[in-house]
């Protein structure tokens, strides 16, 4: 045993562990309990090693071990690409679809947390080598705790006021509160809908809000999470029975239309709070110099 080996195994552990944490299973049931969780844990095992033998490769001068680091992050890309393609495959499949905005999202998080596990296990192996297991274990922690922040992203609760609202009929023209979602001229379809639809209004929290909520990506998220999370009365050759979102052009607020088989306007609500809001899905258009000009902001 070398003065090495401590500190690999440490880092090994430490970031093998942090994949572990990363890695759950939730209401999407994805990654798949057993299989899918074996796949990422032994790749997080891989990252973890690259990220603990890299700081021993650097002292002992040998720097091409170092490369090695490049050819991970191109096969973590592939990651990225194996996610993409099996959740798109998936897709087609749900009466409910996740959409492809919300996939590229989930691909991404699972390549970025490889990363995060090959820092991690790099960080500690070096406070190992530099002050003991003492250091190691408090930067361990950090590690630890920045990890959990990356992962936990903004919801749909802090960008948007919701509110229960009535679904009703106007002749054929079904609406939730003033929106008007799709036409429905079956008498039969008319009464399903009464008795199993809800509806939901979205009011944005700013200006920014809007272009968000706007995405046909984070709304199709959002229809996603709710009919998995409470079940959907629909099936395949129904599309009078399609859950959507439409947008009042006036104020930018959006309108839920829902068919949950679970009936609980307060489960479904918080359901639509704790959608998360895709990355691909932010725009910040008050942001832009024009904007910022018209405020003053910018000479």
């Amino acid at each position: 045993m070398n003065e090495y080996t401590l500190p690999i195994i440490f880092g090994v552990t430490v970031g093998t562990i942090a994949r572990a944490i990363m890695l759950r299973t939730d209401y999407r049931q994805y990654p798949t309990y057993l299989h899918g969780k074996v796949i990422h844990l032994a790749l997080g095992f891989i990252a973890a090693g690259l990220g603990a033998v890299a700081i021993p490769a650097i002292m002992e001068k040998e720097f091409t071990a170092v490369t090695f680091l490049t050819i991970a992050a191109s096969q973590f890309r592939e990651v990225r690409n194996m996610e993409r393609n099996t959740l798109t495959e998936l897709d087609s499949y749900e009466l409910v679809p996740r959409g492809n905005t919300y996939i590229e999202g989930i691909a991404i998080a699972f390549e970025s947390r490889n990363y995060l596990v090959i820092f991690t296990s790099f960080l500690t192996t070096f406070a190992y080598l530099l002050a003991g297991w003492s250091i190691a274990i408090v930067v361990t922690i950090i590690c630890y705790a920045v990890s959990r922040k990356l992962m936990s992203g903004s919801t749909l609760k802090d960008i948007v006021d919701i509110s229960l609202s009535e679904v009703h009929f106007d002749g054929a023209g079904l609406y939730v509160d003033n929106i008007y979602i799709m036409n429905i001229g079956l008498p039969e379809r008319q009464e399903e809908i009464g008795r199993f639809g809800m509806g939901f209004v979205l009011t944005p929290k700013n200006f920014d809000v809007r272009s968000t909520i706007a995405n046909l990506g984070q709304r199709q998220a959002i229809l996603h999470d709710v009919s998995v999370s409470l079940g959907v009365f629909r099936d395949s050759g129904t599309p009078a029975l399609v859950p959507l979102i439409k947008r009042d052009l006036d104020d930018g607020r959006i309108g839920v239309f829902i068919l949950p088989q679970n009936q609980d306007p307060k489960k479904a609500a918080e359901i639509i709070g704790a959608v998360p809001v895709l990355e691909n899905a932010i725009r910040m258009p008050s942001e832009s110099k024009v904007s910022k000009r018209n405020r003053g902001e910018e000479k």
